[in-house]
């Protein structure tokens, strides 16, 4: 028996809840929202591709855009550990807010702190 991915059993729904609790979260923080100064429309498309590949859904991301790089995609902001952790009780709150199992919201966050300090570049 194959098991399902978190994609699978998170659902896109509950992806599309998490991302704009996420990005609800950033804008209201101080530390971090001067980050995104982009169309914030545009930053969720591209994190909702990336979060579906990362939890084990289609390639969206790399389909569009290519391997990941995270980092170097992020290298031209000034994200220094302070934001990183910022940036997780941002993710945290969001995955709380959703109507899953705990332990489907342990998984899914337990997949973030080693992504946040992998960005830090300052």
């Amino acid at each position: 028996m194959i098991e399902e991915t978190i994609y699978e059993r998170l659902g896109d729904n509950n992806l599309s809840q998490m991302i704009n609790t996420f990005y609800d979260n950033i804008l209201e923080n101080p530390i971090i929202s001067p980050l995104f100064t982009t169309d914030i429309k545009e930053v969720k498309r591209k994190q909702k591709m990336f979060l579906t590949q990362f939890f084990g859904g289609p390639p969206l991301y790399s389909n569009e855009f290519g391997h990941p790089r995270m980092r170097m995609r992020h290298m031209p902001h000034e994200i220094t550990s302070d934001a990183a952790l910022e940036w997780l009780e941002c993710m945290k709150s969001a995955v709380q807010s959703l109507e899953i199992s705990d332990s489907l919201m342990v998984e899914i966050f337990q997949k973030f702190p080693r992504l946040a300090a992998h960005m830090v570049n300052r």
